[in-house]
Formats: C-alpha cells, structure tokens, sequence
C-alpha cells in the first residue's frame, strides 16, 4: 500500500489522468481499517490441515510436541482463528503477546504439565512471535528487510531446539519428540475458497465502479460489513494488530488453558 501511495504521487505530480486503486491483499489480514483481507479465510482453512497433522504426529509419539509455524509477521490473526478453528490445539503463541520459557507461569512449564495429563501437545506460533527471544548477532539487530523493517528471524527452528534442550535437561530418562510442521507454501500455494472467491468477484466490482465514478488514490473494501472507498493514504499507515482485550483472544485463552504469561520472572 506504501508502494501504491508513492505511485498516486508520482501521478498527481506528472499531471496523467490515471487511475489507481489498491487491492487489500494479504493472508495476514494485516491492513487496518477494513474487516479483512482476502485469502485470509483459506489461509486459515488451510491451516487447520496443517494442524491436524501436528496433532495425529504427536499423539503418536510418546511425549510428543505438534508444532507448527503459521504466517503472520506482524499480527497473529491467522494463529487465532486457526486455533480457534482446530480445537486441538494446547497453546497458541503470538507477536502481540509476549512469552517467555523458564519458570512459573511459562512456556515449558505448562506444556509438561500438558503432556503429563494427555501425553501430547499441540503449539501454534505465528512467525513473528517471539522475535525478542531469539538470539541475535550485532549485524541482525541492524539489517533492515528489503521492507526497511528489522530482519525476522525463524522461530520454530529455534523453538523446536530450546524444547529439546529442556527437555533432555529436565527429564534425561524419558522419550521426547517435537514433530515440526511449516506449512508456509502449502497454504499460499492453494486455490481461493468458496468465500474468497466471492470476496474478489467484490472487490474487483467494487474497484471498477470506483474508477467509474471518478474516484482515484483509494482502497475498496467492507467496513462493519459495508463496501466503502478509503484512501490509500490512511490505509498505507493504519495497523490491524490483534486486539489482546477482545474476546476472541479471550476465547483462546478459554480454549487453550494457556498461560497469560505475565508473571514473567525476569520483571
């Protein structure tokens, strides 16, 4: 949507008669203002095969971790509602929620916990949970994506290899397994849902009547449902993080019995 912005200006500047509208596409349902974006609803769709998978792989195992990393960089919106959807699975961890590993009210805490009372787990991260934790050279806490945002780098490798230190360091005796699943492509990769579908056909007509009717430099999509013109502008610089105090995390919560995470024992 920057992208699209600069564009606009780049038009109004050299004084051409041509139009431009901007797309919200995203599967991280990411782009503020509007009620989501499409591909959203297959991604999470998709997700949930991914999800299934982690769980069948760890109730197979004996002490077996289904971890799967699902997109979502900036906002955990497609974890949530995969989570939400599934229902198997144990902790759902996000970047608007920070966690943390050792002691009380952690990570590692709940899942042996969990896995003493089932004998499996299912985690799901989304892949900018976490980026805190993750140890990082001098050079990557200053190298800039070709975005201009700070490098991301791959939780669930690193996850998956603190669990099997903890575990190794806590129960030296016991089998352990984390089965590590990135369906990243796979869900990218599929063809649009029935919903989505329907949501382009919209959009495309939504974009058509706009360019028609003499509107230029906006975005089309639903607002509480109504299709509406908004301004790339403000939709360029708006955010569409999960809202941590809104009931559908608290149904996460709900569902998954996982800790809130703030009796952090570093503060």
């Amino acid at each position: 949507m920057r992208g699209a912005v600069a564009i606009f200006e780049e038009f109004k500047r050299r004084g051409l008669n041509i139009s431009i509208t901007g797309i919200p596409k995203t599967v991280d349902n990411d782009i503020g203002i509007i009620d989501r974006s499409f591909g959203f609803q297959t991604a999470v769709e998709v997700a949930q095969q991914a999800i299934d998978a982690a769980h069948v792989e760890a109730m197979s195992a004996v002490n077996g971790i289904g971890l799967v990393k699902l997109m979502g960089r900036s906002t955990g919106h497609i974890a949530l509602h995969a989570t939400l959807s599934s229902r198997d699975v144990d902790c759902c961890l996000i970047p608007e929620v920070d966690f943390y590993l050792e002691g009380k009210g952690g990570l590692f805490e709940f899942l042996h916990e969990r896995i003493k009372q089932k004998g499996h787990a299912v985690v799901v991260v989304a892949e900018g949970a976490g980026q805190e934790l993750i140890p990082r050279t001098d050079d990557q806490k200053r190298e800039p994506d070709e975005s201009g945002n700070i490098v991301f780098l791959d939780v669930s490798p690193w996850l998956k290899s603190e669990l099997g230190r903890w575990w190794k360091r806590e129960n030296p005796t016991e089998l352990f397994t984390v089965k590590y699943i990135d369906p990243t492509y796979m869900i990218r990769a599929v063809p649009a849902n029935a919903t989505d579908n329907l949501y382009c056909t919209l959009l495309a007509h939504s974009a058509i009547h706009g360019i028609m009717a003499g509107y230029n430099g906006f975005v089309h999509g639903p607002i509480n449902g109504n299709y509406s013109y908004i301004p790339l502008e403000d939709v360029a610089v708006a955010k569409n993080p999960v809202d941590v105090n809104d009931h559908k995390w608290a149904w996460v919560r709900s569902v998954t019995n996982q800790p809130d995470f703030l009796n952090n024992p570093k503060y």
